[in-house]
């Protein structure tokens, strides 16, 4: 490996730096960064850049003089490459000596050559002719087989991509489900695996670029419906050259400090690539009620379609005005907004399984989501509140909000992954607790999320349950002890006063462990990742029942009395 090259990362698709194929670089600048100021002024000056301010060493202002330096190297090797103009994007990383370097590419082979010779002249810092070493390295470049075109796919059928924090996969699952409510064959990508006609055609986490090329490969597929995750995004780029309608559907603190993404503006900026690449024609489906996914209008060639649970929210009064389009609650309906005509009802908000009689506000605004979706699609009204309404938790939505009655109390099932995740989970947990009555609650974490994070839901779960244990995902811990771990939970669960926070290798332990503890009209949540299958085995073999529209209702009811 070259002495200042980090990685060198082919990207397939629209990324975080350009909205087609590119070459990212991460380059250790240390020789730069620390050199004595005139070193730094005099390598610049031989590149052929004029007047120069280095800064001090190790200094933010060397870190942007870098910046600089670096975006002048790859201008320079690529006009005596013969490539002319060329797109650079150059960032500084939160580690003063790394910069990450983008560019986009046409052809495999000379865009990894031209990548190779920028390094070739950064790590050439301090030497004698520059000029020489830069007019080498430009016909290499310009001499290399050209190599593949990138595998970037050109979807033929429409395509809705949806990313966001929270909720992505139950909106996309709601999507595909209307879609087949409009007589549609529709494939869907998403972090459970790849399903056609709701069928798993494949197992695993399909939602980066290959899941879409995977859908997109079903024979007979008229829909597809692409879940876009964070990290394909950051470490292929997004399979598709191009969306009819993206759905963001929220932006909160997750996966915070991997991938370079130290910050949740980072993160935001990482899931608006899909909105950047959707159709001038189509729709680009923002929630209103967040600031930062709500900017991503801004950056999208789509028109607006905004969902919002508050009718009066500002950001739909300026979407209307703009002449885009917007899902809200009106007098207990899901509603269409458009200036140019009344408001279209389409169904009662408790008449839509998922949101659990209306109680979960994160399903309202999912369901809110899908339905812009998939007007903006062009689908049936008909279709979109069939499918709304025959769209159920445990059948259509594994794993996520799935309630159980066990004899007399309830059990939750939920992915719950972060610290909104967890919020949404005791949301529903109090709307069916019986008076009384208590919330019995399982945590749990992957090994790679921040101490930060981890800490944070421990003193959630503590402060908002009754009781809490530790059920660890064993195949997720990433090879971090499971001790470390819960030294982590309980940092968190002592900062709100509960230290009695016993620990259980697997999911199912701790579930067993609480509703063994369990009385009538108690509340049991778990956060499943791994034993979702396990559970369910388990639950039904102690005679549990899965709740239906109508049993929600009524714990709904009872809990509120």
């Amino acid at each position: 490996m070259s002495g200042s090259l980090v990685e060198l990362r082919v990207l397939d698709g629209a990324n975080l730096y350009f909205s087609r194929a590119a070459v990212k670089l991460t380059l250790d600048l240390t020789a730069l960064i620390d050199a004595p100021a005139p070193a730094a002024k005099a390598y610049a000056s031989a590149l052929g850049l004029g007047a120069t301010r280095p800064g001090r060493i190790g200094s933010g202002f060397r870190q942007r003089f870098a910046v600089r330096v670096v975006g002048h190297i790859v201008r320079r090797i690529a006009r005596e490459a013969g490539i002319g103009r060329i797109g650079v994007r150059v960032r500084s990383e939160s580690d003063v000596h790394r910069l990450v370097v983008a560019f986009p590419w046409a052809h495999e082979g000379r865009a990894r050559a031209l990548g190779q010779a920028i390094v070739d002249v950064v790590d050439a810092f301090g030497a004698e002719e520059l000029p020489e070493l830069i007019a080498t390295v430009g016909d290499r470049v310009r001499n290399e087989p050209a190599g593949n075109p990138p595998p970037t796919l050109r979807p033929k059928i429409p395509v809705v991509a949806v990313t966001g924090t929270n909720g992505k996969t139950t909106t996309s699952r709601m999507i595909a489900h209307i879609g087949r409510a409009a007589g549609l064959h529709v494939g869907w990508s998403s972090t459970d695996g790849v399903y056609f006609d709701g069928e798993l055609v494949k197992y695993g986490d399909f939602s980066g670029p290959s899941g879409a090329g995977q859908v997109l490969s079903q024979p007979g597929v008229q829909l597809a419906v692409t879940e876009t995750a964070r990290g394909g995004i950051l470490r292929r780029g997004v399979g598709v050259a191009h969306n009819d309608v993206s759905v963001v559907t929220n932006v909160t603190a997750d996966h915070l400090g991997l991938g370079g993404i130290d910050t949740v503006d980072q993160l935001a900026e990482v899931k608006a690539v899909i909105t950047k690449i959707t159709r001038p024609r189509g729709w680009c489906v923002v929630n209103g009620d967040d600031p930062r996914t709500f900017g991503m209008r801004l950056g999208s060639p789509a028109k607006c379609w905004v969902f919002s649970r508050d009718p009066d929210s500002p950001s739909i009064r300026t979407v209307l005005d703009e002449g885009g389009r917007a899902t809200t609650v009106l007098d207990g309906f899901i509603t269409v907004l458009d200036n140019s005509r009344d408001a279209e009802p389409l169904l009662k908000v408790v008449d839509v399984p998922m949101t659990l009689s209306g109680l979960s506000h994160y399903n309202v605004e999912n369901a809110l989501a899908a339905a812009s979706a998939a007007l903006g699609l062009g689908l049936p009204r008909a279709a979109v509140i069939e499918g709304l309404s025959t769209f159920t938790p445990g059948e259509n939505n594994p794993g996520r909000m799935n309630m159980y009655s066990v004899r007399d109390f309830t059990v939750v099932i939920d992915l719950a992954h972060n610290e909104a995740g967890l919020e949404a989970l005791l949301e529903i947990m109090n709307g069916v607790r019986e008076p009384g009555s208590r919330l019995l609650l399982a945590l749990g974490s992957p090994g790679d999320r921040a101490d930060d994070m981890v800490s944070a839901m421990g003193a959630i779960g503590a402060r908002g349950a009754d009781r809490v244990v530790i059920g660890h995902k064993g195949d997720y811990l990433r090879g971090r002890p499971p001790e470390e771990l819960e030294a982590v939970f309980r940092e968190g669960t002592s900062s709100v006063g509960v230290d009695d926070v016993p620990a259980y290798p697997t999911e199912l332990e701790a579930a067993q462990a609480l509703v063994a503890e369990a009385k009538a009209g108690d509340v049991v949540a778990i956060m499943s990742l791994q034993d979702r299958a396990s559970l369910d085995a388990w639950l039904r073999s102690e005679g549990a029942t899965v709740d239906n529209p109508e049993t929600l209702k009524s714990k709904v009811e009872r809990a509120q009395h």
